[in-house]
């Protein structure tokens, strides 16, 4: 019989079996026991093995993907774009294992070929789900509970899983010895050959900006909500009515938005032409919201794709990116990678407009891309041939504009900005959901290919994952439809680009303003933070990884140092840990995400796989 999880004991094991400890149950730690149930018959072969799976959170979700969240919040991705299943795609030395997406799942669900305990709700999504629904965050849950269940089942005969459903508070052990790893609530250590971090995302304390604000909240009897998963956050003072102040126009925020109106007994209607009305509760407060940017995130595309695919990766490939691992010094971000990232991405626009609407062209492919090879990215030289190949300025890749499209917009009044913001977003979903813009659509799968490209390069900086996140990471269409609803009924008000929030000591109160409308400003008593905090070690909330501190080695930017070619952590002196492994956006290897799209050569693949044979092939050659 397949191994099959077991509560945890406080008593030891009665005989000395290799054991490895996996701390963090969610997507990355079920992806890594899957590798493991894949590569243990040929490197473990009939070895024994105890797996301690360390996680308080069910296995499976984990912590973000657990059941117990609102059924309003939903994925940002396609049921057909996620997945959990290595394929022939996936540049990796361990086995292929097939296994359903998301949407194949829940059609097996719905036809009864798969039998898992849903409540009525669940199960009706999954009865409805289609491969172009963005599934909700229960069913997505689901699915990560029943690979887990799936990958335990599949492990040979020696192993075990024990699952303790507790927090892991410190690590200790030398480089050439058994790792003690100590839970919550126990005295006793728990003894590992091979410990692996599989944290995913984690609580952070305060940076000092924000500790200054939540001192001021204090003082004067204010709401201050710092970074944190919005699942998580206390919106109980959030009072209907009120003005929110909110900084940040990502995911979390549409995340705080639907908790704050739907969450409250609000609800929407749609009229013959598909636009939203609102109707609210009268519970709501009213959202202030702005960012660097100002303005949201970037629809998903809301169309499949058809025809020739660009052959990506074509200036920012493997090869180049060894050359740069090679180059002493780590690569600076603006003058080594966004380059490259820019051509690539202009690369994968321009194939797509030649090859898909050849009559918006003026010239053949095979003439423009020698040409395109040949130029600096950037350059004078690019600008003229892109001008004499693409008589439409609309139809030419400007990232600039892209990134900042409230450069230099000044306005009156805020019912101005309101409207131009709308007109925006408008814009943004007529576009994202017509295939005569399909460049975008090459340009989100150039950017798809860039950043698992650049994972290779470890901690590159946040800026350009941002950008990245809000042009290819962006909410479903209907989420944005939401949005405009909500400002058009009033409850979401736009700050405009480059927002700055101060906190006024003489009237008491958060302020905020923007140079999208000069001279205006607008006062609240609550101030949210509509983002995830940056990983960082030694802010985490997470005391084993804070204690890691003084003896791992951790990058400029706050992550833990790991060897690209399995994930070993690497200690202060640059030396890999032989029994610590690390995985997860904690880490200078992180990954996007960790389940990822068929077909996408996922990184979080290649380093569970990794990971999974370096572990296997350790305590094979340990035990004989």
């Amino acid at each position: 019989m397949p191994a099959h999880p077991r509560p945890s004991s406080d008593e030891p094991a009665s005989a000395p079996v290799p054991s490895l400890a996996i701390v963090g149950a969610g997507p990355r730690g079920t992806g890594l026991l899957e590798r493991l149930a894949a590569n243990a018959p040929a490197l473990l072969g009939t070895g024994r093995l105890d797996v301690h799976l360390v996680d308080p959170h069910p296995p499976g979700g984990g912590r973000i993907w657990r059941r117990d969240q609102s059924p309003l919040l939903w994925m940002n991705s396609l049921a057909e774009d996620v997945t959990m299943y290595t394929d022939d795609s996936v540049e990796m030395a361990g086995p292929v294992r097939h296994g359903p997406s998301l949407a194949e799942w829940a059609a097996r669900v719905r036809d009864g070929e798969e039998t898992i305990p849903l409540d009525p709700g669940t199960a009706a999504e999954a009865r409805r789900l289609t491969p172009r629904s963005f599934a909700g965050r229960r069913l997505q849950s689901a699915y990560l509970t029943w690979v887990y269940e799936r990958a335990v089942a599949a492990l040979p005969r020696g192993i075990t899983v024990h699952e303790h459903r507790r927090r892991a508070v410190r690590l200790a052990g030398p480089p050439d010895g058994r790792q003690r790893l100590w839970l919550e609530g126990r005295t006793e250590p728990l003894h590992a050959d091979l410990v692996v971090l599989a944290l995913g995302h984690l609580d952070a304390e305060p940076a000092p900006e924000e500790q200054a604000l939540a001192a001021f909240a204090a003082d004067h009897r204010l709401t201050y909500l710092p970074p944190r998963f919005t699942a998580d956050a206390d919106l109980g003072g959030l009072r209907p009515g009120e003005p929110v102040l909110v900084r940040g126009l990502g995911l979390a925020f549409i995340d705080l938005m639907v908790l704050l109106t739907e969450g409250r007994g609000g609800h929407y209607t749609a009229d013959d032409a598909g636009t939203l009305t609102y109707h609210p509760s009268g519970r709501e407060p009213v959202l202030h919201v702005g960012s660097r940017r100002g303005v949201p995130y970037r629809a998903k595309p809301g169309y499949a794709w058809h025809g020739e695919r660009p052959p990506l990766p074509r200036f920012l490939g493997p090869a180049r990116i060894e050359e740069l691992r090679r180059r002493p010094g780590p690569p600076d971000a603006r003058r080594d990678l966004w380059p490259l990232v820019e051509k690539e991405l202009g690369f994968a626009h321009y194939h797509r407009l030649f090859t898909a609407h050849p009559g918006r062209v003026s010239v053949g492919w095979a003439d423009f891309e020698e040409k395109y090879a040949a130029c600096e990215p950037g350059s004078a030289a690019l600008d003229t041939l892109v001008a004499a190949s693409v008589p439409d300025p609309a139809d030419r890749l400007d990232l600039a504009a892209l990134d900042t499209p409230l450069a230099g917009l000044r306005l009156p009044d805020g019912d101005s900005l309101q409207a131009a913001l709308r007109a925006h977003i408008e814009a943004d979903l007529a576009r994202r959901h017509n295939p005569c813009h399909s460049p975008d659509l090459a340009v989100f799968h150039a950017l798809l290919s860039a950043y698992g490209q650049l994972a290779a390069l470890g901690d590159t900086g946040p800026r350009r994952h941002g950008f990245f996140s809000y042009l290819a990471s962006g909410p479903p269409g209907p989420r944005l439809r939401q949005l405009l609803a909500l400002s058009r009924a009033g409850l979401v008000r736009f700050l405009g680009a480059d927002t700055a929030v101060e906190a006024d000591p003489v009237r008491g109160v958060f302020r905020a303003h923007s140079p999208s409308v000069p001279g205006r400003a607008v006062e609240a008593r609550a101030l949210v933070e509509a983002r995830l905090p940056e990983p960082s070690v030694a802010r985490s909330r997470d005391p084993l990884l804070r204690g890691l501190a003084g003896e791992a080695g951790v990058t400029a930017g706050g992550l833990l140092t790991v060897r690209p070619e399995d994930g070993r952590l690497l200690g202060r002196d640059g030396r890999p840990h032989r029994r610590r492994f690390a995985l997860g956006p904690h880490t200078d290897a992180r990954a996007s995400a960790a389940f990822a799209r068929p077909r996408g050569n996922a990184p979080a693949f290649r380093q569970n796989d990794a990971t999974a044979r370096a572990a296997l092939t350790f305590l094979r050659d340990r035990t004989g």
